[in-house]
Protein backbone atom coordinates (compact mmCIF):
# COMPACT_ATOMS: atom_id res chain seq x y z
CA UNK A 1 0.00 0.00 0.00
CA UNK A 2 2.88 2.39 0.71
CA UNK A 3 4.10 1.88 -2.86
CA UNK A 4 0.60 2.61 -4.18
CA UNK A 5 0.41 5.82 -2.15
CA UNK A 6 3.76 6.97 -3.50
CA UNK A 7 2.63 6.28 -7.05
CA UNK A 8 -0.46 8.43 -6.56
CA UNK A 9 1.36 11.26 -4.81
CA UNK A 10 2.69 12.94 -7.97
CA UNK A 11 -0.38 14.30 -9.74
CA UNK A 12 0.96 15.79 -12.95
CA UNK A 13 -2.01 15.72 -15.34
CA UNK A 14 -5.77 15.56 -15.76
CA UNK A 15 -6.53 11.90 -16.31
CA UNK A 16 -9.81 10.19 -15.46
CA UNK A 17 -10.90 6.83 -14.06
CA UNK A 18 -14.35 5.36 -14.66
CA UNK A 19 -15.40 2.09 -13.02
CA UNK A 20 -18.16 -0.25 -14.24
CA UNK A 21 -19.13 -3.05 -11.84
CA UNK A 22 -21.90 -5.60 -11.36
CA UNK A 23 -22.66 -9.33 -11.45
CA UNK A 24 -22.16 -11.56 -14.45
CA UNK A 25 -24.50 -10.97 -17.42
CA UNK A 26 -25.14 -7.37 -16.34
CA UNK A 27 -23.73 -5.87 -19.54
CA UNK A 28 -20.40 -4.62 -18.17
CA UNK A 29 -18.45 -5.44 -21.34
CA UNK A 30 -21.22 -3.94 -23.47
CA UNK A 31 -21.01 -0.72 -21.45
CA UNK A 32 -17.22 -0.74 -21.75
CA UNK A 33 -17.33 -1.09 -25.53
CA UNK A 34 -20.00 1.58 -25.76
CA UNK A 35 -17.62 3.96 -24.01
CA UNK A 36 -14.76 2.81 -26.27
CA UNK A 37 -16.78 3.64 -29.40
CA UNK A 38 -17.82 6.99 -27.96
CA UNK A 39 -14.21 7.95 -27.28
CA UNK A 40 -13.10 6.67 -30.69
CA UNK A 41 -15.77 8.77 -32.40
CA UNK A 42 -14.31 11.82 -30.67
CA UNK A 43 -11.01 11.11 -32.42
CA UNK A 44 -9.22 9.73 -29.36
CA UNK A 45 -6.87 6.78 -29.60
CA UNK A 46 -8.20 3.87 -27.56
CA UNK A 47 -6.52 0.67 -26.42
CA UNK A 48 -8.49 -2.21 -24.89
CA UNK A 49 -6.93 -4.70 -22.47
CA UNK A 50 -8.37 -7.87 -20.97
CA UNK A 51 -7.01 -10.60 -18.76
CA UNK A 52 -5.36 -13.48 -20.62
CA UNK A 53 -7.25 -15.78 -18.23
CA UNK A 54 -10.45 -15.06 -20.13
CA UNK A 55 -10.41 -17.25 -23.25
CA UNK A 56 -14.14 -18.06 -23.31
CA UNK A 57 -15.02 -16.46 -26.65
CA UNK A 58 -11.74 -15.26 -28.18
CA UNK A 59 -8.08 -14.91 -27.28
CA UNK A 60 -7.29 -11.43 -28.61
CA UNK A 61 -10.73 -9.85 -28.55
CA UNK A 62 -13.12 -8.56 -25.94
CA UNK A 63 -16.45 -10.26 -26.64
CA UNK A 64 -19.87 -9.57 -25.15
CA UNK A 65 -22.26 -12.41 -24.40
CA UNK A 66 -24.21 -11.58 -27.57
CA UNK A 67 -21.09 -11.90 -29.73
CA UNK A 68 -19.99 -8.30 -30.25
CA UNK A 69 -16.19 -8.20 -30.62
CA UNK A 70 -13.44 -5.63 -30.27
CA UNK A 71 -9.70 -6.33 -30.67
CA UNK A 72 -7.66 -6.13 -27.49
CA UNK A 73 -4.40 -6.94 -25.74
CA UNK A 74 -4.73 -10.10 -23.63
CA UNK A 75 -2.25 -9.80 -20.75
CA UNK A 76 -1.46 -11.68 -17.52
CA UNK A 77 -0.77 -8.37 -15.76
CA UNK A 78 -0.86 -4.64 -16.44
CA UNK A 79 2.57 -3.60 -15.21
CA UNK A 80 4.38 -4.46 -18.45
CA UNK A 81 1.76 -3.07 -20.83
CA UNK A 82 3.62 0.17 -21.54
CA UNK A 83 6.79 -1.67 -22.58
CA UNK A 84 4.92 -4.30 -24.60
CA UNK A 85 2.87 -1.67 -26.42
CA UNK A 86 5.87 0.58 -26.96
CA UNK A 87 6.69 3.78 -25.07
CA UNK A 88 6.22 6.07 -28.07
CA UNK A 89 2.90 4.49 -29.04
CA UNK A 90 1.74 4.53 -25.42
CA UNK A 91 2.19 8.29 -25.26
CA UNK A 92 -0.20 8.62 -28.21
CA UNK A 93 -2.96 6.70 -26.39
CA UNK A 94 -5.79 8.75 -24.89
CA UNK A 95 -8.04 6.05 -23.46
CA UNK A 96 -7.25 2.68 -21.87
CA UNK A 97 -10.19 0.31 -21.37
CA UNK A 98 -9.72 -2.72 -19.09
CA UNK A 99 -12.18 -5.63 -19.18
CA UNK A 100 -12.36 -8.50 -16.63
CA UNK A 101 -10.42 -6.19 -14.34
CA UNK A 102 -10.91 -8.42 -11.29
CA UNK A 103 -8.14 -10.70 -12.58
CA UNK A 104 -5.43 -8.02 -12.46
CA UNK A 105 -3.61 -7.87 -9.11
CA UNK A 106 -1.77 -4.70 -10.14
CA UNK A 107 -4.92 -2.82 -11.19
CA UNK A 108 -4.66 -0.14 -8.48
CA UNK A 109 -1.07 0.78 -9.26
CA UNK A 110 -1.71 0.78 -13.01
CA UNK A 111 -4.71 3.10 -12.70
CA UNK A 112 -2.73 5.48 -10.49
CA UNK A 113 0.08 5.70 -13.00
CA UNK A 114 -2.10 5.86 -16.10
CA UNK A 115 -4.55 8.50 -14.86
CA UNK A 116 -2.59 10.56 -12.33
CA UNK A 117 0.82 10.65 -13.99
CA UNK A 118 0.25 9.84 -17.67
CA UNK A 119 -3.07 11.68 -18.03
CA UNK A 120 -4.99 8.77 -19.58
CA UNK A 121 -8.72 8.18 -19.41
CA UNK A 122 -9.02 4.73 -17.84
CA UNK A 123 -12.27 2.75 -18.06
CA UNK A 124 -12.40 -0.30 -15.80
CA UNK A 125 -15.05 -3.04 -16.06
CA UNK A 126 -15.19 -6.03 -13.75
CA UNK A 127 -16.95 -8.04 -11.10
CA UNK A 128 -17.23 -6.31 -7.74
CA UNK A 129 -17.90 -9.58 -5.92
CA UNK A 130 -17.27 -13.30 -6.38
CA UNK A 131 -19.85 -16.08 -6.15
CA UNK A 132 -19.55 -15.92 -2.35
CA UNK A 133 -20.32 -12.17 -2.40
CA UNK A 134 -16.82 -11.29 -1.30
CA UNK A 135 -14.52 -8.63 -2.76
CA UNK A 136 -13.12 -9.99 -6.03
CA UNK A 137 -9.61 -8.87 -6.95
CA UNK A 138 -8.70 -5.18 -6.81
CA UNK A 139 -11.70 -3.65 -8.57
CA UNK A 140 -13.20 -2.14 -5.43
CA UNK A 141 -9.79 -0.77 -4.44
CA UNK A 142 -9.98 1.49 -7.48
CA UNK A 143 -13.35 3.00 -6.46
CA UNK A 144 -11.76 5.72 -4.24
CA UNK A 145 -9.71 6.81 -7.27
CA UNK A 146 -12.65 6.95 -9.65
CA UNK A 147 -14.34 9.95 -11.24
CA UNK A 148 -17.47 7.85 -11.75
CA UNK A 149 -18.70 4.44 -10.60
CA UNK A 150 -21.52 2.63 -12.40
CA UNK A 151 -23.17 -0.39 -10.77
CA UNK A 152 -25.07 -2.46 -13.33
CA UNK A 153 -27.63 -5.16 -12.63
CA UNK A 154 -28.79 -8.21 -14.54
CA UNK A 155 -32.09 -10.11 -14.44
CA UNK A 156 -32.59 -12.90 -11.97
CA UNK A 157 -32.83 -16.15 -13.92
CA UNK A 158 -35.22 -17.59 -11.35
CA UNK A 159 -37.83 -14.83 -11.00
CA UNK A 160 -36.89 -12.14 -13.53
CA UNK A 161 -36.38 -9.40 -10.95
CA UNK A 162 -33.28 -7.26 -10.66
CA UNK A 163 -30.17 -9.44 -10.10
CA UNK A 164 -27.26 -8.09 -8.08
CA UNK A 165 -25.36 -11.30 -7.30
CA UNK A 166 -23.67 -14.10 -9.25
CA UNK A 167 -24.62 -17.66 -8.27
CA UNK A 168 -22.34 -20.56 -9.13
CA UNK A 169 -24.31 -23.57 -10.36
CA UNK A 170 -21.68 -26.24 -9.80
CA UNK A 171 -19.83 -27.54 -6.75
CA UNK A 172 -16.39 -26.09 -7.33
CA UNK A 173 -14.77 -23.93 -4.66
CA UNK A 174 -11.93 -22.31 -6.61
CA UNK A 175 -12.39 -18.55 -6.78
CA UNK A 176 -11.05 -17.87 -10.28
CA UNK A 177 -13.21 -20.30 -12.23
CA UNK A 178 -13.72 -18.71 -15.64
CA UNK A 179 -16.99 -19.65 -17.31
CA UNK A 180 -20.30 -18.52 -18.72
CA UNK A 181 -23.95 -19.49 -18.41
CA UNK A 182 -22.94 -23.12 -18.00
CA UNK A 183 -21.40 -22.30 -14.62
CA UNK A 184 -22.94 -19.03 -13.43
CA UNK A 185 -26.32 -17.32 -13.26
CA UNK A 186 -27.36 -13.84 -12.08
CA UNK A 187 -29.84 -13.84 -9.19
CA UNK A 188 -31.66 -11.46 -6.88
CA UNK A 189 -31.01 -11.39 -3.16
CA UNK A 190 -33.92 -13.73 -2.37
CA UNK A 191 -32.80 -16.43 -4.74
CA UNK A 192 -29.14 -16.10 -3.86
CA UNK A 193 -30.08 -16.89 -0.27
CA UNK A 194 -32.76 -19.51 -0.97
CA UNK A 195 -31.56 -21.37 -4.06
CA UNK A 196 -28.92 -23.95 -3.14
CA UNK A 197 -26.15 -24.41 -5.72
CA UNK A 198 -26.99 -28.05 -6.57
CA UNK A 199 -30.61 -27.16 -7.51
CA UNK A 200 -29.91 -23.91 -9.33
CA UNK A 201 -30.18 -25.52 -12.76
CA UNK A 202 -33.48 -27.16 -11.85
CA UNK A 203 -34.85 -23.84 -10.63
CA UNK A 204 -34.12 -22.23 -13.98
CA UNK A 205 -35.56 -25.09 -16.03
CA UNK A 206 -38.84 -25.21 -14.11
CA UNK A 207 -39.58 -21.49 -13.92
CA UNK A 208 -42.89 -20.56 -15.53
CA UNK A 209 -41.73 -17.32 -17.12
CA UNK A 210 -38.26 -17.63 -18.66
CA UNK A 211 -36.32 -14.39 -18.84
CA UNK A 212 -33.57 -13.67 -21.35
CA UNK A 213 -30.35 -12.57 -19.61
CA UNK A 214 -29.46 -8.88 -19.98
CA UNK A 215 -26.21 -8.75 -21.99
Amino acid sequence: METSLRLCSKVQSNGEIHVIIGPMFAGKTTALLRRVRFESNLGRKVVVIKSSKDTRYAVNSVVTHDGTKFPCWALPNLSNFKLKFGIDEYHKVDVIAIDEAQFFDDLYEFCCNAADIDGKIVVVAGLDGDYLRRNFGSVLDVVPLADTVTKLTARCEVCGKKAIFTLRKIDDTQIELVGGADIYMPVCRKHYVNVAHPVANEAVETQKHPVEPLL
